[in-house]
């Protein structure tokens, strides 16, 4: 996408920032905030649990604990990262005549006329069994642009497929 004078790209979002929504923003704080307030404090006291077993160069427990550590730390890094690389938007928001982050899309497949719902969200927030796609995933990035009655071909692994944008809506 190309920035405009103001440094936003054509979907408005900042270049270097990631769209998420309120609800992915508090899922974040939440895991975030259980992180450092349960499992750290829990893995640190394993340690010293194990540490107080005697030796640890051959033990079990204290390297699961470590091992344990490292994957809590690293998860807390890639949270606050995302945090603060991230650009809240809520779909309620939005007003927009073209398919953008946030909207809840409704689409027929125009090769089994059936119809589906997504709503496209942040990176960490999809779950398509929800209705949840990834503002990365083939269909998302067809339909980023579209029209009520657009036709858009998403290219997948399965090969392509054609759906009709029949409504969306940001709420």
């Amino acid at each position: 996408m190309a920035n405009d004078a103001s440094g936003t790209n054509s979907g408005g979002l900042m270049a270097d920032k990631m769209p998420i929504t309120v609800r992915g923003k508090a899922l974040l704080d939440a895991e975030l905030k259980r992180l450092m307030q349960e499992e750290r404090p829990a893995v640190i006291r394993a340690i010293e649990d194990a540490r107080a077993h005697g030796d640890i160069s051959e033990n079990a427990e204290y390297d699961a604990a470590k091992e344990r550590q490292a994957m809590i730390e690293g998860r807390i890094s890639e949270i606050q990262a995302k945090i603060a690389g991230g650009e809240v938007v809520n779909p309620a928001d939005i007003k927009s005549d073209r398919v953008v982050f946030g909207a809840t899309v409704t689409l027929k497949d125009l090769e089994e006329d059936d119809e589906v719902t997504y709503q496209i969200v942040g990176v960490d927030e999809a779950d398509v069994k929800q209705g949840r796609i990834s503002i990365m995933s083939p269909i998302a990035r067809a339909l980023i642009g579209k029209r009520v009655e657009d036709v858009v071909v998403v290219h997948s692994p399965k090969g392509e497929k054609e759906y009709e944008v029949l409504k969306f809506l940001f709420k």
